[in-house]
């Protein structure tokens, strides 16, 4: 993260003695990126964290892929997507949508507390589509609600809990490295400038420390190898304090400030996060463009090195009205296809001051293969709709 907090109890020196009520000392933590050169955070646990008392590996289904073939635009809908009418968790209860070498994007619609869980192998980003929960972590505790992007740490072990009420619906980015804000929007000292869209102001992060009491405590962890269930003396929810610049939070979509232009703006202006390869954006409701021959609805498009998943979450996305697009839908646009607005959407939107639409886009390097959720829900006709059929 781009700024410093301190959260609980920490002495004022780091690596010295910080001792217990019974007179023994808190075992530190040191939680860092990039080989400790990059940022980190101190924590402070009562039991020991590398306390492991038992290890097994634990099968996974449902992460197979197919290639995008033939190759065409396609539309999916999350909506349809059918879950088992056991209770559901936001870890073991995610499906596969899409998956290339750098990331998989999964969708999860759980009622029942997940299982403790910390994923190895890079950075997650949860976006709550609907619904609201509360997301435990070895920082501290972060509620959550519609509209928030949950940023979690490579690595950090957390649990999800959904709140009664609405559904929580979950689009989840599993990453193999770092998401962060992008570089342009920073300063060398990790500021955000201010042609930022969001700033320090918009971000939330735990406030205190989150204390449970436990042994022989389970989590799963996902790794490069799989999937294992790590066995803890302690339970890993011991931390008094930490401080640093390395922990998990969370940024709204509204809190997000659209740049517009009197033409057209590209989509990078849209952009929210970064990872390896591969970007995520934000369509937010905002003035459209405002020359006097100014066309709204963005123009046919082929991005030659990306594929395009678009995620539509809110409003009316103006562009593609009557493709079969609506809430819940994503629409996937890979390279070596060009795509852009329904036939006569240039032309009806003319005029037009305004767009009410909300979309989470992930551009990926990489091409996007299917997981099986894809395939459960797609809609077969997509791909002609700019003809008309």
């Amino acid at each position: 993260m781009p700024y410093y907090r301190q959260v609980g109890e920490i002495p004022r020196k780091r690596h010295t003695q910080f001792r217990q009520p019974d007179g023994s000392l808190y075992a530190e933590e040191l939680m860092g990126i990039e080989g400790f050169s990059a940022e980190s955070a101190l924590l402070y646990h009562r039991g020991l964290p590398t306390a492991v008392v038992a290890a097994e590996a634990v099968a996974e289904h449902g992460r197979s892929t197919s290639p995008n073939l033939p190759l065409k635009p396609r539309h999916f809908r999350t909506g349809e997507l059918g879950f088992t009418n056991d209770s559901v968790d936001a870890v073991t209860g995610r499906r596969l949508l899409f998956a290339n070498e750098d990331v998989a994007v999964c969708f999860a619609v759980p009622d029942t507390t997940s299982p403790l869980y910390r994923n190895a192998v890079g950075d997650e980003l949860c976006y709550v589509q609907t619904g609201s929960g509360r997301v435990e972590t070895v920082y501290g505790a972060l509620e959550v609600s519609e509209g928030d992007y949950v940023v979690l740490p490579t690595s950090t072990t957390y649990r999800v809990v959904p709140h009664e009420g609405a559904p929580l619906r979950l689009y989840i980015v599993e990453s193999t490295g770092h998401i962060a804000p992008p570089k342009r929007y920073l300063s060398a000292e990790g500021q955000f400038l201010e042609h930022a869209p969001y700033c320090e102001r918009d971000l939330r992060g735990p406030t205190e420390p989150l204390l449970l009491e436990g042994s022989d405590v389970d989590v799963l962890v996902r790794h490069h190898h799989g999937v294992t269930r790590m066995t803890y003396a302690h339970h890993p929810f011991d931390v008094v304090g930490w401080d640093g610049c390395l922990y998990p939070w969370v940024f709204n979509i509204d809190d997000f400030e659209p740049i517009t232009g009197r033409i057209h703006q590209p989509p990078p202006v849209h952009q929210t996060f970064e990872g390896p390869n591969f970007v995520v954006c934000s369509f937010c409701p905002r003035k459209v463009d405002y020359h006097p021959d100014a066309v709204p609805v963005p123009y046919n498009h082929a991005n030659v090195d990306s594929d395009e998943l678009m995620f539509y979450v809110g409003g009316n996305y103006e562009a593609r009205k009557g493709s079969g697009i609506g809430i819940g839908s994503l629409s996937l646009h890979p390279s070596g296809c060009s795509h852009g607005p329904q036939p006569g959407a240039a032309e009806a939107s003319l005029g037009a001051e305004r767009f009410d639409e909300t979309a989470v886009m992930i551009d990926t390097f990489r091409p996007l293969r299917m997981g099986e959720a894809a395939t459960a829900c797609e809609d077969p006709s997509y791909a002609r709709s700019w003809a008309g059929l």
